[in-house]
């Protein structure tokens, strides 16, 4: 009976080692590892290079310039599939839409069509995500760990669900599916926002699209934590306009970094470290260069289009290493970076903005993790335009 007993045990812990590795792995996702509208880019290749026909997989990565090889361009062709946006894995020999997928990118039809399609493939196509818009359909959306409870909770076997939560909140976001509605995002049924678009509009389909509030106090400064710097793996560097102290620019930097910077990579596990708080003696140009060359991820806020902010992004794009940029609505993001990705933040007033700091957390966490996970994902104007530049 005792072995029994034991070889019962054992088996009940293999079993349980093997759950927590496959969540430590990602490999077993119940969601597709990116958002609807990074998976979107292959089908809307499919309709412009090929009029929605059945395409050649070599011949539309030629037109739209992704390498066959790539691990980015196997995730945008897995992560297509899992959406039901094409058929076709990235060793298939042809690329096709299904047949939402075609509705979804076609320009011609209407956009309430269009939008419907998006959300049948996005949202109502994912279990997970469709279990969190029918529990939260019509409700002020909770803190992210509530909403993780609630999948805890659930039937599904979520591993990883800090990713799938950030997912299903940008994917919502890119639908128009977040209002704010008495001071708090709000998650409005698809019927609503169907039934708002205007009549006969046929334009672009979805796409992604402080405040004179008092200076949240910003985490406790962490230069005795840093002054020697062992495992950069763990370090995210802040790249940010940070001005004298009392300036516009150091109370956005210190509120960026508190509310929105700082949570959202605390769940990847990853200690983020301005340049004012580095406590190494020496020059300050020197230690950040080693910032910008070691540190595992950068964030870059484009805010205020400071000078030295973009000179550090040149830096970390030319070293090819990940970063992730953040920039405010108010700013006009220059034609030299736009090549990449950018969050856009909306500061105009604080009504503005504290309703959607769980949103852009999550904006930030998602694209932090694709970063991260595959740095050739989020590009930059080197590596597009210079693919060869270190061979």
């Amino acid at each position: 009976m005792a072995t029994t007993k034991n070889g019962h045990k054992k088996s009940a812990q293999k079993k349980k080692a093997a759950v927590e590795d496959q969540g430590r792995t990602r490999t077993n996702r119940p969601y597709p590892a990116s958002s609807f509208t990074d998976a979107l880019v292959l089908g809307n290749a499919v309709m412009t290079h090929a009029a929605g026909e059945r395409v050649r997989r070599l011949t539309l990565l030629e037109k739209i310039a992704k390498s066959a090889t790539s691990s980015s361009t196997k995730m945008m062709i897995t992560n297509s599939g899992k959406y039901g946006i094409t058929t076709g894995s990235y060793a298939a020999d042809f690329i096709e839409l299904t047949e939402k997928g075609a509705v979804a990118v076609n320009p011609v039809l209407p956009k309430v069509d269009r939008d419907r399609a998006a959300f049948e493939l996005a949202i109502d196509g994912i279990a997970p995500f469709k279990l969190l818009y029918e529990h939260y359909r019509s409700k002020r959306l909770p803190e992210r760990e509530i909403i993780k409870d609630f999948l805890r909770d659930s039937s599904l076997a979520v591993p990883d669900l800090d990713e799938c939560v950030d997912t299903f909140i940008v994917n919502v976001k890119d639908l128009g599916l977040l209002r704010t509605i008495g001071g708090a995002e709000t998650l409005v049924s698809i019927e609503q926002a169907l039934e708002e678009l205007p009549k006969g509009d046929g334009t672009a389909s979805v796409s992604r699209k402080t405040a004179s509030q008092p200076t949240p106090p910003i985490v406790k400064k962490i230069a005795d934590e840093l002054s020697t710097v062992s495992d950069w793996q763990k370090v995210c560097f802040y790249i940010t306009p940070i001005g004298s102290e009392d300036s516009v620019e150091r109370k956005h930097s210190d509120l960026f970094m508190s509310s929105l910077v700082q949570p959202a990579l605390e769940e990847l596990g990853l200690t983020v470290v301005r340049a004012d708080q580095i406590g190494e003696p020496g020059m300050i140009t020197t230690q950040v260069l080693e910032y910008l060359k070691r540190s595992r991820l950068a964030i870059a806020d484009l805010s205020y289009l400071n000078p030295n902010v973009f000179y550090e992004v040149a830096l970390r794009h030319a070293l090819r290493l990940p970063v992730v940029q953040i920039i405010r609505k108010a700013d006009r993001l220059p034609f030299d970076v736009n090549q990449s990705r950018t969050l856009v933040f909306d500061t105009s007033d604080i009504y503005s903005l504290v309703p959607k700091l769980q949103t852009y957390r999550a904006e930030i966490a998602n694209q932090a993790r694709k970063a991260l996970d595959d740095p050739e994902s989020v590009g930059n104007p080197v590596s597009v335009f210079y693919p060869d530049f270190y061979k």
